[in-house]
């Protein structure tokens, strides 16, 4: 078949068969529950093969989450809580939330602050662990470069500079991109994400503003990563006590978490309010 093509004709027919061997999925095959990332709380699952109890994932290896909330919710600090706990896989800050790190390693990329505030909150996410875990732990302010040049940063951490990376933390996703309106560009940034994810086997939780007064992520972007998304986390001002922020998980491919809230406390480390959100107590 191919003798009979052109030289261009035949190297789009290999591109494809190249892809037809990569993207084809066999019904018939036995596929693994996705291996959990960071998880709250666990699902019994039954089965003709027999019971399993599997944790509820906030988010698993080969796909990507999203937090999203008003300015000012303290997204960061609830990014800063997660990566603690992802690093030393539980602690006394996280509550029921659990890490699944494997001695995989952490890129925590910071695209809006400077020096001294990115430091702060990468600090912040050391001081919660219960030991030192800075050798997986790798952060980066981006806040100089532009936008395209940050997309190639990243893809040369995965590749060459961080190996085994289990999580990837983009807090500022909106900067992977000139406008959040841009059709290209935003459908390019999230095709990144489902790739990274998936070529690297790991977890991407990127962070992105909801538009005022509503929960709907800002502009196209926005709109495109909640449709990819695994899991979409919301964040929005407790009703009952206004120093805590409540979580929820406003979206899921799988099994959702409970909702659950959290404050800063006093030596300014975020902190889960107990196990779940009570909205009576």
């Amino acid at each position: 078949m191919t003798n009979r093509m052109n030289d261009e004709q035949t190297v789009q027919y290999l591109v494809m068969q190249a892809i037809e061997e990569d993207c084809i999925i066999d019904a018939k095959e036995k596929i693994d529950y996705p291996p959990v990332a960071i998880s709250l709380g666990e699902k019994l699952i039954k089965s003709a093969n027999g019971d399993l109890l599997l944790p509820i994932p906030i988010g698993t290896y080969g796909n990507f989450s999203v937090v999203s909330a008003p300015p000012k919710t303290k997204k960061t600090f609830l990014v800063s809580l997660l990566a603690s706990v992802y690093l030393c896989n539980k602690n006394n800050f996280g509550g029921n939330i659990k890490g699944h790190r494997q001695n995989s390693n952490l890129i925590h990329i910071d695209t809006e602050q400077g020096k001294w505030h990115a430091q702060k909150v990468f600090k912040r996410v050391l001081d919660m662990c219960n030991s030192d875990y800075s050798e997986f732990y790798h952060t980066f302010g981006l806040r100089t470069i532009n936008y395209k040049t940050r997309i190639e940063f990243i893809e040369y951490c995965l590749e060459h500079k961080v190996q085994n990376t289990g999580l990837l933390i983009i807090d500022g996703i909106a900067d992977l991109v000139s406008d959040v309106n841009n059709l290209e560009e935003c459908n390019a940034c999230v095709q990144k994400l489902m790739e990274w994810s998936t070529n690297y086997k790991c977890h991407i939780m990127c962070v992105i503003h909801s538009n005022f007064g509503s929960d709907k992520m800002t502009g196209h972007l926005g709109s495109f990563i909640e449709k990819k998304t695994e899991t979409q986390i919301q964040l929005e001002a407790n009703t009952v006590n206004k120093e805590w922020v409540t979580v929820k998980c406003k979206k899921s491919r799988g099994y959702s978490f409970d909702t659950f809230s959290f404050k800063v406390n006093e030596i300014g480390l975020p902190e889960i309010i107990g196990d779940l959100y009570d909205p009576l107590d």
